[in-house]
């Protein structure tokens, strides 16, 4: 099927989703050749999860689905806007009506400033949304410390700053399978510091360190690889020693790829492992990051 549109170089075309009736933006997600056919042929919206590299049917697990009025493309055929009967009351997986239910505030925090409709926890059976929010909130401050040591050269303060510059991704790998590794040995009982508990917060911290300083040399942004979702992932994923053999390998396999989807999954991979090592441990899942955190603070990174 020839639409005209012009799908960028991974085969994707953002599509807006806005309410029929109000106008309101509901959210923002890709579509593909096919997501965009299956959309077309059922009247209702499919995406494409670059996260999960599939195709996916918006509402088939919460019922929310969004029956399709109109559907628009761009001056330069890069883009689509689609207008929608948002069924269920909500479009955003967070169960609020729309994914934009926060406010960006002038010191870099959010403002929750919409009512939600559903409770994820209900609908998805994983987490809270007070959980995620607040994961999400602590790992995006991480982030922004870390892109911009990336783009500020502070090399002479900074050794986080230098290996940013340096823009070495094979070193930033390596490091990454060692931390990987410790962080499954600490859970093993063959690699020890203080505790199990402890250890696990120091290596999980350092694997975050590492993917994020993988994901800001690479310029990927934290909306693409949303690691605190990854993270959960892995927390309440109840993996056995087995498959965080295989994820652990899959991770290192993707992160060397070229191309970006490759990427952004061998990074969520990587966080899932983290929220893995704080279930077995016993410990929160923000755990890791708060002691990034702290470290930043003490270094005057972060206020």
């Amino acid at each position: 099927m020839n639409t005209g549109l012009k799908f960028d170089r991974q085969g994707l075309a953002p599509a807006v989703v806005v309410d029929d009736t109000s106008g309101e933006v509901l959210m923002v997600a890709f579509m593909n050749q096919e997501a965009l056919q299956r959309t077309l042929e059922s009247g209702q919206t499919h995406f494409y999860s670059r996260s999960r590299n599939t195709i996916w049917h918006k509402g088939e697990q919460s019922g929310n689905v969004q029956e399709v009025r109109a559907i628009f493309i761009n001056c330069e055929e890069n883009s689509l806007l689609l207008r929608v009967v948002q069924h269920g009351g909500a479009a955003c997986h967070e169960g609020y009506r729309s994914c934009y239910y926060r406010q960006l505030l002038p010191d870099g925090s959010y403002r929750t400033v919409a009512e939600r409709v559903f409770d994820p926890q209900t609908v998805y059976g994983t987490t809270t949304n007070q959980e995620s929010s607040s994961l999400e909130t602590k790992l995006h401050q991480l982030y922004g410390a870390y892109n911009y040591l990336r783009d500020h050269d502070l090399s002479e303060q900074s050794n986080t700053s230098r290996l940013l510059q340096e823009r070495t991704p094979g070193y930033l790998i390596s490091r990454l399978a060692d931390e990987l590794q410790e962080l499954a040995d600490v859970q093993s009982g063959e690699h020890v510091h203080t505790n199990r508990q402890a250890d696990t917060a120091l290596e999980g911290s350092q694997v975050g360190y590492w993917l994020f300083l993988l994901a800001s040399s690479c310029n990927i942004s934290y909306h693409d690889f949303m690691p605190h979702t990854a993270l959960l992932e892995g927390y309440h994923g109840s993996y056995n020693e087995s498959k965080t053999i295989e994820l652990r390998q899959e991770c290192l396999e993707l992160v060397t790829s070229t191309s970006t989807p490759d990427l952004v999954r061998g990074l969520r991979l990587g966080f899932s492992l983290i929220g893995w090592a704080c279930s077995e441990a016993g410990i929160n899942p923000d755990a890791p990051a708060n002691l990034d955190l702290d470290q930043m603070r003490r270094k005057g990174l972060l206020k």
